[in-house]
């Protein structure tokens, strides 16, 4: 893909270490859309959809495939750690890519300081006698530290994070199955009956599967490292092939597979569920230790995410020093291969929050998650525009991908509309409205001051 804009598309990758391998980034795949959203978030989109959640999930997922596509297509067309950013700047300028990179920056950022928190509240409730902001002290440290010991540690703490998520879905799916097919036997009746009973199969009808549909979507945030964490394979074109390909199937699987299970082995409208479905489930059949060991995984599930975010806001930041669009002293690299200045930025607010901990231990995680808001809709909305244009441009100019979306230009048109549909859908639900807002005034504030400051407008060409 040719850019017509003055940007250096693959300076910010070139002094950074090739250190990941294809199985490591496939498990950073699969990792970082595995997360607390499903463990505790998809019991609140059952919830309020009921069994038609299910459709939720399909919808949401379907999207999310999409879009990783895309994704795909551009970083196999030009590898870079600033990925849809620096496709955003070849795309609409350097506005725009100024624009998302930021703005994806400061989403991990306060994500990253949320994680620690959530993570620190559970870890707490173990050990009393240690104050909840002592453990978000120990959890940045240690995460920080990781990732600056270079791309590789980085790249196993991810790997065996990810794997005990999988394997632990794996296991619930296994004896899920074996409940619903009269292996185990439980009290209760389970299996199909419970898709249709308690209100029928969408209890809420369209308006609950509408709002289920903006809780789901924030569970597939975090997907899109695997498109930054590419640049620093050792073959970045073939990784993110051979990653797509088998990655985001099997997300779709493990989810669906989850729900499936909860919704027939559990009345929708159970209370517990709520709270966590996986441990409502497992509660029904008994397991001795079930909320010690949900509430373990949970934990692996935030720290897992807390350590992608730190490397993923670190490359980021790094690629907007290299385009002249931050500070150029985040570009200095270790002899590892590492962005230091990069990282300690970009943790820098979590230490803040530790503060924040130690003042007002039960209200920091609330006010983070709520400054949040809609960033992940607003940067799917530029992923999915970005490729639009760039496909038109590649075309037009007879430039050969490596890698293509297929159905292209219909698929893309149809996921940019359903980007739209989501928004709107977001506008009629008060709490999704408020964040959305947040997050376009936000977006808003990040475009004036790049165009006020002219960021990355002057980077030589390559």
């Amino acid at each position: 893909m040719s850019t017509r804009t003055n940007v250096r598309p693959a300076e910010d990758s070139k002094k950074l270490h090739a250190g990941l391998s294809q199985r490591q980034i496939s498990m950073m795949g699969l990792g970082g859309a595995i997360g607390a959203g499903l463990f505790i978030g998809s019991g609140q989109a059952i919830s309020i959809a009921g069994p038609a959640v299910l459709l939720s999930y399909l919808i949401a997922g379907t999207v999310v495939i999409v879009i990783m596509s895309m994704l795909a297509e551009m970083v196999a067309a030009d590898p870079s750690s600033g990925a849809f950013s620096t496709f955003a700047h070849k795309a609409m300028g350097s506005s725009a890519g100024s624009t998302v990179g930021w703005l994806y920056w400061i989403q991990l950022v306060v994500v990253i300081a949320a994680e620690a928190t959530g993570a620190a509240a559970i870890v707490a409730a173990w050990f009393p006698s240690f104050p909840q902001w002592t453990w978000v002290l120990g959890f940045v440290v240690l995460f920080t530290g990781a990732n600056l010991l270079g791309v590789g540690n980085y790249g196993k703490f991810e790997f065996w994070f990810a794997f005990i998520k999988v394997a632990a879905i794996i296991a619930f799916l296994a004896v899920g199955a074996m409940v619903l097919f009269g292996i185990i036997p439980t009290d209760a009746p389970v299996g199909l009956a419970n898709l249709a009973s308690h209100g029928g199969f969408a209890p809420a009808g369209l308006t609950g599967i509408a709002a289920a549909l903006l809780i789901v979507i924030f569970s597939f945030g975090g997907t899109e490292v695997v498109s930054i964490a590419a640049a620093e394979s050792d073959d970045p074109q073939g990784n993110i092939k051979r990653t797509i390909k088998s990655v985001m199937m099997r997300i779709m699987f493990f989810y669906l597979g989850s729900i499936i299970v909860i919704v027939a082995i559990l009345p929708w409208n159970t209370p517990s569920i709520v709270d966590g479905p996986f441990s409502a489930v497992l509660g029904v059949l008994n397991v001795p230790g079930v909320e010690l060991l949900m509430s373990a995984v949970v934990v692996i599930a935030l720290l897992s995410a807390m350590n992608a975010n730190i490397y993923g806001a670190s490359r980021m930041l790094y690629s907007l020093g290299t385009r002249k669009m931050a500070p150029r002293s985040v570009t200095h690299v270790t002899g590892k291969g590492v962005p230091a200045k990069a990282v300690l930025s970009s943790v820098a607010f979590s230490f803040i929050a530790v503060g924040l901990n130690w003042i007002w231990p039960d209200a920091v995680m609330p006010i983070l998650l709520n400054v949040v808001g809609s960033t992940i809709i607003v940067i799917w909305c530029f992923i999915a525009v970005t490729q639009y244009i760039l496909r038109r441009r590649a075309e037009r100019e007879g430039t050969e991908l490596p890698l293509k979306l297929w159905g292209f230009p219909y698929l893309s048109l149809a996921t940019i509309a359903m980007m739209v549909l989501i928004v709107c859908i977001a506008m009629t639900d008060a709490v999704a409205r408020t964040q959305l807002l947040l997050t376009l005034g936000l977006t808003g504030l990040l475009w004036l001051v790049s165009k006020a400051f002219r960021l990355g407008a002057t980077a030589p060409k390559r």
